[in-house]
């Protein structure tokens, strides 16, 4: 079932992603991200055909356009928890729809998705230097994680 959100032009409904839907939105997140990640998405897609139930692939559609997304993938007993976790991957909302509400209802709909999974917890990753991103989680419910994430180039080491 779709969820419908009202927007001044036209209504805006939130529903699984489909197949037909790669070229669309690998368009859109390029638009967004000023760089292609075709490998990404290519990759998500076959892993979602592999096994759909370990992923969450919502659409934005404004008629049969997609015009936002929101992929995730499905953990079980991540993070020291034993509930389902979903770990939000991409996110993208078209230009002329930010600040609509589109991304609002994309994660909101993720939320739902979690509780129906029996999970309590949506986790993402913002660059420190997506400030704007950064805000928009925020103001979607997103808090820190008591968590230092740290990492390591895997080249020659010097110890």
């Amino acid at each position: 079932m779709a969820d419908k959100l009202s927007l001044d032009t036209e209504a805006v409904a939130i529903k699984p992603l489909a197949a037909a839907d790669f070229e669309a939105v690998i368009a859109l997140d390029q638009l967004l991200s000023h760089h292609s990640r075709r490998g990404f998405f290519d990759k998500r897609w076959q892993a979602m055909a592999r096994d759909p139930q370990a992923f969450v692939a919502l659409g934005a559609y404004q008629g049969e356009v997609v015009c936002g997304f929101a992929l995730g993938h499905v953990l079980q007993g991540e993070f020291g928890g034993t509930a389902p976790v979903v770990v939000l991957d991409a996110l993208g909302v078209a230009l002329d729809e930010q600040a609509q509400g589109v991304g609002h209802a994309l994660i909101g709909r993720l939320v739902d998705t979690v509780r129906e999974l029996g999970g309590g917890e949506l986790r993402t990753q913002v660059a420190w230097d997506q400030s704007g991103l950064a805000s928009f989680f925020a103001r979607c419910g997103f808090r820190l994680a008591p968590r230092l994430v740290l990492e390591r180039a895997t080249g020659e080491a010097t110890f």
